[in-house]
């Protein structure tokens, strides 16, 4: 009894096996009709009477709505832009090989090392100079705003080593800053020279006043030097019986008739 319930089971399964790989095939006749319509233009719509009475407009201008027709008509519009496309592509390639060495203008800063020594020695003068205003009587609110100048300039060389531009325009720029420190500079050596002339000229003044004079002191001071200045002259000459004088070597002086 297990042996014949596990044969037919068996053979129900391999029954049903078979008949799941089983494939039919069905042909549509009016189906394939009409999708060849529709992709070539070329058949029949089938059934003619289905057409005629519910599809008559459709029917007429099927033949002439194929697919064909339009990729017919895409490929000839896709082959005249192929040179217009070609034109496009060349122009592209040149514009990038600009752009490609423009970016590498704007990156290299070669107008920095041209220009680095002069720039970073005016900027260097300016300082050595605002750092002098102390010293020549200056006040720190006049050399705070000198250094607020430096500092501007610095920021501007920054900003220029920075900036995303080709070395024609920075070299301009660095030499524009270069010009600008220079005459700043004019002005602040002006400057000192007035604060460290007036300076002196206080110096000077304070000591004048200060001093005080002894008129006796320099009368007798003036007479000692007029005394030691006769007593060498009267050294130097020799003693003579017919130099007309009084035979002890005084000066004489001989007055025109």
């Amino acid at each position: 009894m297990n042996r014949k319930l596990l044969v037919m089971t068996v053979g129900i399964l391999a029954t049903t096996a078979g008949k799941a790989q089983y494939m039919t095939y069905n042909h549509d006749s009016p189906k394939q009709n009409q999708i060849t319509v529709m992709e070539t233009g070329t058949g029949v719509l089938s059934p003619e009477l289905y057409y005629t009475l519910l599809h008559n407009q459709y029917k007429k201008s099927a033949a002439g709505k194929n697919k064909l027709s339009f990729r017919t008509l895409a490929g000839i519009h896709l082959y005249n832009q192929v040179g217009e496309s070609e034109a496009i592509d060349s122009a592209l390639v040149q514009r990038a090989k600009i752009e490609a060495l423009n970016m590498a203008d704007r990156q290299a800063d070669l107008a920095w090392l041209a220009e680095r020594d002069k720039v970073n020695g005016q900027m260097e003068r300016f300082k050595r100079n605002i750092d002098r205003i102390l010293p020549a009587g200056g006040t720190p609110e006049e050399r705070e705003r000198w250094t607020e100048y430096y500092n501007v300039y610095a920021c501007a060389i920054d900003a220029a080593r920075d900036a995303f531009l080709p070395n024609a325009q920075r070299k301009r720029e660095y030499l524009r800053i270069y010009e600008d420190v220079a005459r700043q500079n004019e002005l602040l050596v002006g400057y000192l020279a007035r604060r460290q002339n007036a300076t002196v000229t206080g110096r000077l003044l304070s000591a004048t006043d200060n001093r005080t004079l002894n008129k006796g002191s320099i009368v007798r001071n003036a007479m000692e030097r007029w005394s030691e200045l006769h007593r060498t002259v009267r050294g130097s000459q020799p003693d003579s019986g017919t130099g007309g004088g009084n035979g002890e070597g005084d000066e004489t002086v001989n007055r025109g008739k």
